[in-house]
């Protein structure tokens, strides 16, 4: 049986009991028309719940993620309002369309009533779309609605909508929350990364109360089961050696990408959060809507990804740690998005002219032995791979990078869809063509891409590449960034094959020695109340290339969660921070926010490379 670890759903018992409760959002267009969202549906089988593209398709849906093999059905009870013929249409999308004109291979049927519908859904089109399944005659009261996958290859499903007469549903309907209410907090930290941790649990130990949400039911971020990238960067370093050290009550004994589930402990993550009584966990919740008083925000409203019930959580402080910058994108705060020229901060890494480049996402994955030779269906939707072009391996990490030329906060579907295209079309040359790896069967393929880069926040400081290369020093000093300055680009011997749609990367690594990261860059320059942290604080791409990795985001977490403290004992903002109490943060990154005593040394491993690693290749 296979084992399709990134579908599990694990709940999360201290999340609000007025939304928990609700599983199906019915939502009446009409007389007797009904909305059925997939996302709520009790019973998902092996269809799995994706809501990374809510902010650009408009909800989560159901993916039917086995890799070439059916998975089993997701259903729901549905109450017919009366006797007759029901008409039957399903929202979803083809979405191998961008490369191909062929039926798609994400097909799918509904089964209602006890019968399927015999229209094949998901293959046709180029867009998400309402689709006609077909119709069948009902008896009132309550029946079983099932999505029936046909090919485990990424079918996907938004919503059906029934309804007694045939015409189509409007291309957009109204998504109402099922339930709303309002929580007042000290702080409200979104993004449940690494960053994002470190901030909410620093803010919780200095007495601070603090809501972290997180759109995923695991927390870590790119470290978690479902993405599976290894910490990376040193701790414990620069002029605050004490930052850092609370990376040891949860960070991972064994180091590797794409590595087996268990390689990433999300548990020990979880009882980092769980233990503490000042951090309240919302999650799976995604940040939809920012309220704003002037340039203050007042609220951030988050939406429950399977009951689709909001909370508004009302605070003095805000920090963003989505690594999209997706909260100060809302708020209005200044931003930068990929390559600046080398002229305007003097960075000899930078290309001279500014452009929108950015480093790409990486749909990891790995195959298994088998103990008999196994098959794979042929896959084949516009990537047309030959012996030359094709990868002749049986797992991909960090290289298996793709986006850099596409915007990632706009186009992340066909980024992510278009890593998965590339591995089962790759896989199915080697099977089908090349008569390679008989024995081996896909055993993981991530569907949440995992991201390196996107927004970046502007604050009172730009970091960049001057600051790392003179070690330049400033008052307001905060963690070390350790990682070489490491900007991965298109590996040249797979754009002669796929120009301007690479799906593998290198890197080199420009070694560095430890520099400090100045406070002014983890707050908004305009936005008074917003702190942030991970690979969207304010650096130039150069610099990303050294703080993205996650211990270092981890620190720069850390220092927002204990300045955040000093904000609310003093009832003040980021700024005056730095401006009147920094003498304050100071003495608290000196004894940084990890728990007295001794603490195990989990990670030895991915550390700087300029310490470890004589030569590149070695990333994330």
């Amino acid at each position: 049986m296979r084992k399709l670890a990134a579908c599990k759903q694990k709940k999360n018992m201290r999340y609000s009991a007025s939304i928990t409760g609700c599983l199906l959002l019915c939502l009446s267009l009409s007389a007797q028309s009904l909305v059925l969202e997939c996302e709520s549906f009790p019973e998902k089988g092996g269809w799995c719940l994706d809501q990374q593209f809510m902010d650009e398709m408009g909800s989560p849906y159901l993916l039917a993620h086995g890799m070439g093999v059916p998975v089993s059905d997701a259903s729901t009870n549905v109450d017919i309002p009366s006797n007759g013929t029901w008409h039957v249409w399903v929202r979803t999308y083809n979405w191998t369309s961008p490369w191909s004109s062929k039926e798609g291979p994400g097909k799918f049927q509904v089964k209602l009533g006890g019968k399927t519908l015999k229209t094949v859904l998901g293959c046709t089109g180029n867009t998400w779309e309402w689709q006609y399944a077909g119709s069948v005659k009902l008896k009132a009261g309550e029946t079983t609605l099932a999505l029936h996958d046909l090919t485990g290859f990424d079918g996907r499903c938004d919503a059906v909508f029934l309804s007694p007469d045939a015409s189509a549903p409007s291309a957009e309907f109204a998504r109402n929350p099922v339930s709303s209410e309002t929580r007042t907090f000290d702080f409200v930290v979104i993004g449940g990364g690494i960053s994002g941790m470190c901030a909410a649990v620093a803010a919780a130990r200095q007495g601070v109360k603090v809501a972290l949400v997180n759109d995923r039911p695991i927390l870590g971020g790119n470290n978690s089961s479902e993405i599976r990238v290894h910490l990376g960067g040193t701790i414990e370093v620069g002029p605050y050696p004490a930052l850092g050290r609370m990376q040891r009550e949860f960070g991972h004994s064994k180091g590797g990408n794409a590595q087996p589930e268990s390689y990433y402990e999300d548990g020990k993550k979880q009882r980092f959060i769980d233990e503490e009584p000042n951090v309240t966990l919302l999650a799976p919740c995604h940040a939809v809507a920012v309220s704003m008083n002037g340039q203050t925000i007042e609220s951030v409203t988050v939406r429950h990804i399977e009951s689709g019930g909001e909370i508004v959580l009302r605070a003095p402080l805000f920090s963003d740690c989505t690594g999209d910058g997706t909260i100060g994108f809302l708020a209005g705060a200044d931003f930068r998005y990929g390559r600046e020229a080398s002229r305007e901060f003097g960075e000899s890494l930078a290309p001279e002219e500014a452009d929108n480049a950015v480093m790409g996402a990486s749909v990891q994955w790995y195959s298994r032995q088998t103990p008999k030779a196994s098959k794979f269906p042929v896959f084949e939707y516009g990537l047309n791979f030959t012996p030359e072009s094709v990868q002749k391996v049986t797992m991909g990490e960090w290289t298996w990078e793709t986006g850099m030329l596409h915007d990632m906060t706009t186009q992340f579907e066909y980024i992510r869809d278009y890593g998965l295209a590339v591995i089962y079309s790759n896989w199915s040359f080697l099977k089908n063509k090349l008569g390679m790896y008989p024995d081996r069967a896909l055993d993981w393929v991530a569907y949440i891409s995992g991201k390196r880069e996107s927004r970046r926040l502007l604050g009172d400081y730009i970091f960049k590449q001057d600051d790392i290369d003179k070690a330049v020093f400033h008052e307001d000093a905060t963690f070390a960034t350790t990682w070489s300055i490491d900007l991965h680009f298109p590996d040249p011997e797979n754009s002669k094959y796929f120009p301007g749609e690479e799906f593998k990367t290198r890197t080199v690594h420009n070694r560095i020695y430890p520099a400090a990261v100045p406070y002014r860059c983890l707050y908004s320059r305009n936005i008074d109340n917003l702190f942030m942290a991970g690979r969207n604080i304010s650096v130039t791409h150069v610099a990303l290339g050294t703080t993205r990795v996650m211990r270092t985001c981890g620190m720069a977490g850390e220092v927002v969660g204990l300045a955040a403290s000093v904000c609310v004992r003093h009832n003040v903002l980021p700024r005056a921070v730095y401006r009147y109490h920094l003498p304050e943060l100071q003495e608290l990154m000196k004894k940084g926010a990890a728990v007295e005593g001794d603490l195990p040394d989990n990670q030895r491993f991915n550390l700087q490379p300029n310490l470890t690693a004589p030569k590149a290749l070695k990333a994330e």
